[in-house]
């Protein structure tokens, strides 16, 4: 990996692993499904009025075949991830949050295994094995002490998995568009398909215009929707496999993040926890899955 990859990947990680600890700002202001609404409409409606508007001819609209992949990553990387996310995080802290990233590169894994015609090797499937127990302990103080629900883990899992299936819709779709239009319409049409729930589950809770809104949407919208989004395409599209192992570094970053921004403590769970969760993306190398002997035959 060169330097640009490297440096790419590291804003990435901190400009990522940030986005709990400003939901955990915003929900000062509003409910989790109304911010996330909020950020998304707003970052897609700004970066489409600057492709179509500012940039008028540059960029062609997507095709009848990108439209539904465009939905897909809608859905899956924008509605379902974040609308998960920030519902699960009403009753778990950020460094939790931050701590569950890991499990997105090994259920990448598993899917590749099972729609892309690839195989883990041996030690990779060790490198899950450690970091599962990693998360185990992290997440078992929270659970005695209340700190976390069950509810809120069961959540968050089901987050992960969706931007996992989001990264293998976007690996298998192989698409030509640029990623500032792929990013600009996946955060749109996630935003769009908020509404319902939105009004649905929040359409009686209060929004309090304050100083804690303002400053969740600058960060999210800009921080988070524009430029971190932007990366993460950029690097799926060098390496969908090592793009997702850049999650794995989220625990060490967040929980730095949570305890200098939110206050909330680091206790010897958590260090040892995150220690743990990277042992586990050692063991696993570089994380390359070699494609099967019968993808191999079939080319």
């Amino acid at each position: 990996m060169g330097l640009k990859g490297l440096l790419i990947g590291i804003l990435f990680t901190v400009l990522y692993s940030s986005g709990a600890i400003i939901m955990k700002i915003g929900l000062h202001s509003a409910s989790p499904l109304t911010l996330a609404t909020l950020r998304f409409i707003t970052a897609g409606l700004l970066l489409l009025l600057y492709i179509y508007i500012f940039k008028k001819g540059k960029y062609a609209l997507p095709n009848k075949r990108e439209w539904k992949i465009l939905l897909l990553l809608g859905l899956l990387n924008t509605a379902l991830f974040v609308g998960l996310g920030n519902l699960a995080l009403r009753t778990i802290s950020a460094g939790i949050f931050n701590l569950f990233l890991p499990i997105n590169p090994f259920v990448f894994a598993l899917f590749s295994l099972a729609f892309l015609g690839k195989r883990i090797r041996l030690k990779e499937w060790v490198g899950m094995a450690v970091s599962v127990i990693g998360l185990f302990i992290a997440i078992y103080p929270s659970l005695a002490t209340s700190h976390a629900t069950f509810s809120g883990i069961l959540l968050l899992i089901l987050a992960m998995i969706s931007m996992a299936v989001g990264s293998l819709v976007y690996k298998k779709a192989n698409l030509q568009l640029p990623n500032l239009v792929i990013n600009a319409w996946q955060v749109f049409i996630g935003g769009i398909l908020l509404i319902i729930p939105t009004l649905f589950f929040e359409s009686e809770k209060p929004i309090n215009v304050d100083v804690h809104l303002l400053e969740y949407l600058l960060w999210s919208v800009f921080g988070l929707s524009i430029i971190s989004m932007g990366l993460w395409f950029y690097l799926l599209k060098q390496d969908a496999v090592r793009a997702n192992n850049w999650l794995l570094l989220n625990p060490v970053t967040g929980y730095i993040l949570a305890a200098i921004v939110l206050g909330e403590p680091i206790t010897w769970y958590a260090v040892i926890a995150t220690v743990i969760v990277l042992l586990g993306l050692y063991l696993s190398g570089n994380f390359r899955i070699k494609e099967s002997s019968m993808v191999q035959q079939k080319r």
